[in-house]
């Protein structure tokens, strides 16, 4: 296999995912860290070959396959993904929006359009929450900095737990995507897929994600049995049917109100071969 530029995303929940890319031959794949839309932009630039993007950046990348079975997704409220406010979710009028993910600005957009009291006043900003409550209602947070919010001094509303309160479907923040030129020159779709398949179960081993609490606990300022209980319950890793559904929906609705474009179609990596597709 060729040598592939692997652009990864610098929170928590992709650890488990990393496990065997980050214990393996180094020679296998050159890694580098970022946010959720620094992948998105990698991937869209040309200067990474495999991401994991936010979920919106497939409705705005051409030429990019999805890497089946594997996903940062969720059943439930997922504890990293918040609305945080200084009054009631009814009284919000504006929304500081993190810069940091596309696949959120997009969900909270839908939530507010079609089921909590229509369009209010958005600006982009950093994950600063202080910042964001100055001169705004209200703060969307992501990753690692929304789960050291104190919420007992906020209002907060779990996107993902909201999301599927109203449509009863999981949310899908993220998966393994790659351009399909890359894949073309590398390898086929179903071995690449394998190997990032089981660096996700491999990750997900109680003795790892043991040494991932060990590891992420002290910086983030939370207890190990926080970070496997964020882990194993709160995150979905599995790109599943259910997932599929969820994913496929939300496209849907932020297609009807205009936040992305449509997505006719999920393409997937494994049904692609150098020998057998022409694109």
């Amino acid at each position: 296999m060729s040598r592939l530029r692997i652009s990864a995303i610098s929170y928590l929940n992709t650890a488990p995912l990393m496990w065997d890319l980050e214990q393996g031959n180094p020679a296998d794949f050159d890694i580098s860290y970022t946010l959720p839309s620094g992948c998105a932009a990698a991937l869209r630039e040309g200067t990474a070959d495999i991401g994991i993007i936010p979920a919106a950046a497939y409705a705005t990348i051409p030429d990019l396959l999805i890497l089946p079975g594997v996903a940062i997704a969720t059943r439930r409220a997922v504890r990293s993904i918040l609305l945080v406010s200084k009054v009631p979710i009814e009284q919000i009028r504006s929304v500081a929006l993190d810069t940091s993910s596309m696949t959120s600005v997009a969900l909270t957009k839908v939530l507010f359009t079609k089921w909590l009291g229509g369009e209010r006043r958005y600006t982009p900003m950093s994950p600063d929450l202080k910042a964001m409550l100055r001169d705004h209602d209200a703060g969307l947070v992501i990753g690692d900095p929304a789960l050291q919010v104190d919420r007992s001094q906020y209002v907060t509303l779990d996107l993902a737990e909201e999301w599927n309160r109203q449509t009863g479907k999981s949310f899908v923040f993220a998966f393994w995507a790659v351009r399909k030129k890359a894949l073309r020159d590398a390898a086929d779709g179903a071995r690449l897929a394998a190997i990032f398949q089981m660096s996700r179960d491999h990750g997900l081993r109680p003795e790892n994600l043991t040494a991932i609490a060990r590891q992420w606990a002290p910086e983030l300022k939370l207890t190990e049995r926080n970070v496997i209980k964020y882990l194993t319950q709160n995150i979905h890793f599995d790109l599943d049917s259910q997932c599929l559904e969820g994913l496929q929906l939300y496209y849907r609705y932020a297609a009807e109100i205009g936040v992305l474009p449509s997505v006719l179609d999920l393409h997937f990596a494994d049904a692609f071969t150098p020998q057998t597709n022409n694109f």
